[in-house]
């Protein structure tokens, strides 16, 4: 089979409105995380997200984007969309050509408008703009009108590994033909939805998250939206490629609704899967963005299957301490932040850590470092134990 290759990435977060900013907060170990600011709810001063600092009004004033019911998850894939395409330096042509894929992902979809649609539904007759916005896929149906897209389009949602799903999906198409070319990735915002619903399971952190961290007590939820560039060799034209997509597995221990089994099963099987379709050994593997939410279940069973798999853990670090946790966009941003890695050669600190977990050891990478590194892996583990590991390598 021909390789894939990464030639486009955008991406919008807490902490940068395009790659390169992003970039630049996660060397200089920034954080986006603080109280929110774009909308109310009563959780805005007592609990920390990861908010794009960009309004709503001016998102869409910058995108030229005003359709009625147009939802903030939207307009975030849409910014990480365009700077995509135009770092992959396609035309109209490519992305409208029936050879190119859209395979997007998201949680939230419009229930960011939740509000605005009940009051709609107890003072209009005629319906509400927003109704066509609310379930998931009307972002991927957005994006396809507005470009004009007319190859295979697909929504997938796996709550966190959604848009890690949804790249190794695009890869799958391209592999067996059905796609030249793909635009794979994934979007959340904020919603009190989302946030009473987290809150709810008792896994938000008061104070920013310490991903691996003994005294970790949750997570900050994040926002945000990014998308990359899939390309096989005989689509490529004279411009720069990243990294090879070369590794990709997924797995589930349907062990539970909310939570993975205590010795990490899904995990394992996902980062063992992943490496064996990259043909490489655990040994490698030279950097981990590890899924890393901060709270007790997740870095306690990531660790315990890192420890499983590897004979010596390779050094690896979470940047949801920087973003926040942004749900179905995760997958995709943190792809993003491994295929920087490999580019530019660097490893970005964890934020917050200060004691191993004591049933493991294992200590993150907690400050900027430049290393050689061949194949990074990033994994992305949603509820009911959908887990799912990508490996990105050197070109």
């Amino acid at each position: 089979m021909s390789r894939i290759f990464v030639t486009g990435m955008g991406a919008i977060s807490a902490i940068g409105n395009s790659v390169a900013g992003n970039r630049a907060a996660l060397i200089e170990g920034r954080t986006g995380i603080g109280p929110l600011r774009q909308f109310n709810t009563r959780y805005a001063d007592l609990l920390p997200f990861g908010e794009v600092e960009i309004s709503t009004a001016s998102l869409a004033d910058k995108l030229s984007a005003h359709e009625p019911g147009l939802t903030r998850t939207s307009l975030l894939a849409l910014h990480a969309f365009e700077e995509a395409v135009a770092d992959a330096g396609w035309d109209e042509a490519i992305v409208q050509s029936s050879d190119t894929a859209l395979i997007g992902a998201n949680t939230v979809g419009g229930m960011c408008l939740t509000d605005e649609l009940y009051r709609d539904a107890n003072s209009r007759e005629a319906g509400s703009p927003y109704l066509a916005s609310y379930d998931a896929a009307s972002v991927n149906l957005y994006l396809q009108k507005r470009f004009g897209l007319t190859g295979i389009i697909n929504t997938i949602n796996t709550a966190c590994s959604s848009s890690a799903n949804a790249i190794a999906y695009g890869a799958r198409l391209i592999q067996h033909g059905f796609a030249k070319r793909a635009i794979v990735g994934g979007t959340d915002s904020l919603a009190k939805f989302t946030i009473n619903g987290f809150n709810a399971l008792h896994i938000l952190s008061a104070k920013p998250c310490a991903p691996f961290d003994q005294d970790r007590n949750g997570l900050n939820l994040g926002e945000g939206a990014a998308f990359i560039i899939l390309e096989n060799e005989t689509a490529l034209k004279e411009r720069k490629t990243y990294a090879i997509l070369s590794g990709h597995a997924n797995s589930n221990d349907a062990f539970h609704p909310s939570s993975i089994s205590d010795e990490g099963e899904g995990p394992y099987r996902s980062m063992k899967g992943a490496l064996e379709l990259a043909a490489l050994r655990p040994g490698d593997i030279s950097f981990i963005n590890a899924h890393g939410t901060g709270t007790e279940n997740n870095d306690l069973t990531e660790s315990r299957a890192m420890l499983r798999l590897f004979e010596k853990v390779p050094p690896f670090a979470s940047t949801k301490s920087n973003t926040g946790h942004t749900l179905g966009a995760a997958g995709a941003l943190e792809a993003v932040f491994s295929i920087l890695n490999l580019y530019h050669q660097e490893i970005y600190p964890a934020q917050n850590w200060q004691q191993p977990i004591p049933e493991t050891g294992l200590r993150p990478v907690h400050a900027y470092q430049q290393l050689p590194l061949q194949h990074v892996m990033s994994n992305s583990f949603g509820f009911g134990g959908n887990c799912t590991s990508l490996v990105f390598s050197a070109c």
